[in-house]
Order: structure tokens, then sequence, then C-alpha cells
């Protein structure tokens, strides 16, 4: 695989990561257009690792233990706060950046160098976009709430009120 099939592969993730970001972020779902973007992306850069190295058993192999180590570092960052959960694109971020080390580690540095420049480009470009689109969703913060109460009366009394 040559630089810009790379560029291609990893620039087809990222098209598709937004596209399925986008609809996430329009249904303000907690993962939505970056986290769902940087997904892709890291998906992106660990297949190509596989494909780059040639090797079924070396760096491949050993990524497959990263990808199963940052899930739990990735967990330990998302925080449900109340009605919101927080820390999803840190997690993202995280694995990102761990598939970038993966492919620096393996000595594919102009690789990883793209990748970071993708992550990087996730980050600052497609922020202000987020920010876009959630200013566009409508937030509904009425809600109606229906509620059933009863009303037991124990023992045979009669309540009786004498006019005044």
């Amino acid at each position: 695989m040559d630089v810009l099939t790379f560029v291609i592969n990893v620039g087809a993730a990222l098209a598709m990561g937004v596209a399925i970001g986008i609809e996430r972020q329009l249904r303000q779902h907690p993962a939505g257009l970056r986290t769902t973007a940087l997904v892709c992306v890291g998906s992106a850069l660990f297949v190509s690792l596989s494909i780059l190295t040639g090797d079924t058993a070396g760096p491949s192999h050993m990524a497959s233990y990263v990808v199963s180590g940052i899930g739990f570092l990735g967990g330990g960052v998302i925080l449900r706060e109340g009605m919101s959960v927080k820390g999803m694109n840190t997690a993202a971020t995280l694995w990102c950046s761990a598939a970038i080390g993966v492919l620096a580690g393996s000595g594919l540095l102009l690789y990883a160098l793209i990748a970071t420049a993708t992550v990087l480009a996730l980050h600052i470009c497609l922020r202000p976009f987020s920010h876009w689109l959630d200013s566009r969703v409508q937030k509904s913060f009425d809600v109606e709430t229906a509620y059933k109460v009863q009303v037991l009366c124990l023992g045979k009394r009669k309540a009786s009120f004498a006019p005044s």
C-alpha cells in the first residue's frame, strides 16, 4: 500500500465516519460527529497496519492487544453525569492515539504523521461544525410527565363536615 492509497483509505473512513456522525449528532446521541469519525479513522488505521506490514503474526498481532487494552483505558474516561455522558470524544481520541502509536512503533512514521494530522484536523476543523449542528437542533426541556396517585382510606370512619 502506497501513501496515496493510505490517504484515500483513511479519507474514505473519515468521510464515512463523518456521515454517520452527522446523523448521530442530529439525533443528539452521546457518540456524535467527532466521536464516530474518530472511531472510523482509528479502525482504518488499525486495518491499514496489517496491510502495510504484510505480516499476519507480527505487528498486527500486537495491535490486537493494543486495541483490547485501549478499550479498558477509554472506558475509564467515560463518565455519566445525570442525563449526559462525558468523555466519549476523549475515549475515541485515546483509541486513535493508540493506532498512531502502533503505526509509529512499527516504523511507519510517514503514515503515523498522516494519521496525526487527520486526528488533529478532526478536532480543529470538525469542532465548529459540530457546534453549528448542535445549535441547529432544537433541544426540548419541557417533558410531559404523568403521575398515578392512589388514595387508600383505612377503617370505616366517615368524615363529617358541619357547616359553620
